[in-house]
């Protein structure tokens, strides 16, 4: 506790960038789950060629894609550019998560230099020498706020790289199934 209390008043900003940042990330892994984008079933019935086995749904991304697809009979532009809103949708919170790592370490190195600070602006004049309680607490000032700083900055980079890593492999895969309903709709209109 007397590592978080001598963080003073740099403890707020810190603890909403934590907070914010698992928040972020857990939400974003609960919605980038398999069954809410596309399942591998799905990917497979693309891959095969057999888009009528995939069903229009709400409760997927690629379901939504399918219905409209299915309801508003697109062309293959129109088709593309929904899909890519809906990968948009993926991504949203994204920019916090960013914002979290660049605000946290900074944080901490306000900290730092406030810290640094308070033990400068304590020297006595005559002897040189700093008063040991303004020393100790603005040292530990320094430390501490650099170290939350830290340790809330690289998890959420950690975090914001696997769930990027993650919509690119789940936008490949929407990406597999846009092009096969594509050439299903140009099929289509050949026969």
């Amino acid at each position: 506790m007397d590592f978080v209390t001598n963080v003073g008043v740099f403890i707020y900003p810190l603890m909403a960038c934590s907070l914010l940042a698992v928040f972020i990330t857990v939400e974003r892994l609960i919605s980038l789950r398999a069954s809410k984008v596309i399942e591998q079933q799905m990917v497979d019935s693309f891959i095969q060629g057999e888009t009528n086995k995939v069903e229009g749904d709400l409760g997927s991304v690629i379901g939504r894609i399918v219905r409209f697809h299915r309801e508003q009979k697109p062309s293959a532009e129109t088709l593309i550019a929904f899909a890519r809103m809906e990968v948009s949708q993926m991504e949203r919170g994204l920019f916090l998560l960013e914002a979290v790592i660049g605000a946290a370490p900074l944080l901490g190195l306000l900290g730092t230099v406030t810290g640094l600070t308070q033990v400068f602006g304590k020297f006595f004049a005559e002897s040189g020498l700093a008063n040991p309680s303004a020393f100790t607490s603005g040292i530990a000032l320094a430390l501490n706020t650099t170290i939350i700083g830290l340790a809330i900055a690289i998890p959420s980079l950690v975090a914001h790289a696997y769930i990027s890593r993650r919509i690119e492999w789940l936008s490949v895969q929407i990406g597999i199934g846009v092009e096969c309903l594509s050439k299903s709709n140009s099929n289509k209109t050949v026969d």
